[in-house]
């Protein structure tokens, strides 16, 4: 019982060879720049009457990043989005068990996205695909999705690995 967490207390990190903070930086800078260019767009509209609209493509590619990066994260920690209805009712080999099919479809799911991200991002290379606002290559941001999704990959089969020896995960 004294192990026991606040109610509205963080779970605390589990043990990763690569620190969780390397995320938590990234999210933050990735953060921080989407609030920076919407804060200078929001000004520069009002004091000037011009739009910063090409900034656009920068805050949906760092948008994207979010996403990615913070799923990472929230698989490392096993705060990821699941029903747990049914699997709360198993005993605990059988969580153990639904929790790693889980893990091995976040993988398959992310390993599709890496295949056909890669496979988009090569075809706007090949093509020479630039974007409309501000006509950089288009294969730069879309490389992001691949990347990232590694990421998301590398930190599902860390915790599957820690669940299948028999930590919590």
């Amino acid at each position: 019982m004294a192990a026991e967490l606040e109610s509205g207390a963080p779970a605390p990190d589990p043990p990763t060879r690569v620190p969780l903070s390397l995320e938590r930086v990234l999210l933050a800078a990735a953060m921080a720049a989407i609030a920076l260019i919407t804060a200078a767009n929001v000004a520069t509209r009002y004091l000037t009457d011009i739009s910063l609209a090409f900034t656009e493509e920068y805050s949906v590619a760092l948008m994207v990043a979010v996403a990615l990066i913070g799923s990472a994260l929230a698989v490392a920690c096993g705060r990821h989005i699941r029903v747990g209805l049914l699997a709360d009712a198993l005993p605990p080999r059988g969580r153990r068990a639904a929790e790693a099919a889980g893990l091995l479809l976040v993988i398959l799911c992310f390993a599709l996205l890496v295949w056909f991200g890669g496979r988009m991002a090569y075809d706007e290379w090949d093509f020479e695909a630039l974007t409309p606002g501000l006509g950089n290559p288009q294969w730069i941001y879309t490389a992001t999705l691949p990347v990232l999704s590694l990421l998301v990959i590398a930190r599902a089969a860390g915790r599957l690995i820690r669940l299948l020896r028999g930590g919590d995960g």
